[in-house]
């Protein structure tokens, strides 16, 4: 293993030439990619189901391709570039963990995910609850990030109704008061009937 940051380096180059050099790939834009994103995401996902570190190494490459190849795009663009990618990514890291980087005391997880949380709240300035949430998420975790949005607001929502979906709220808040993640908690009961 190397921390050289070489080998990124020349995978910068690699993703260049190929959309210099193959059709295909010179052919894609942001757009027809956001397909391939999403798979490499869940492919990352299951190969962390796993636990098989040599799977998720290559699925974490796949996702890595996704990242460079995006950049390389917008690089063309003349709209960023994949240095201006991590600048960016440092910068909010720096930010967002004043206990590391800020000469903060440090706390508890839970104390620094607050003070991560109210930094993010206070940059994206957000007027609703469900601002900056896709759409396209989950629903648990949707559902799991619009309570934990409430809690943080002050005003927890209390699911109290007798349909499926009320009930299945209630679950999910039931998982955030005992701390377990609601989507990976179902997807580990589905993969114990498998």
């Amino acid at each position: 293993m190397t921390a050289s940051g070489e080998s990124l380096l020349e995978f910068l180059e690699v993703m260049r030439r190929l959309r210099a050099e193959c059709a295909w790939k010179a052919g894609q834009t942001h757009r027809s990619l956001a397909r391939y994103l999403l798979e490499e995401t869940h492919e990352t996902l299951e190969a962390i189901d796993t636990g098989d570190a040599a799977h998720l190494r290559e699925e974490l490459g796949d996702l890595l391709l996704q990242v460079y190849f995006h950049a390389v795009i917008a690089e063309e663009a003349g709209e960023f570039t994949i240095d201006d990618v991590a600048a960016d990514i440092i910068e909010k890291m720096r930010r967002r963990n004043p206990h590391v980087f800020g000469g903060v005391a440090g706390g508890t997880p839970q104390e620094i995910n607050e003070v991560w949380e109210s930094i993010k709240a206070a940059e994206k300035q957000r007027a609703a609850v469900t601002d900056g949430l896709p759409d396209t998420l989950p629903a648990l975790l949707y559902a799991d990030k619009v309570l934990d949005r409430l809690h943080r607001a002050g005003t927890p929502a209390d699911p109290d109704g007798t349909d499926l979906g009320d009930r299945l709220l209630a679950l999910v808040a039931e998982a955030r008061a005992d701390g377990v993640d609601p989507e990976q908690a179902l997807r580990d009961a589905v993969r114990r009937r498998l």
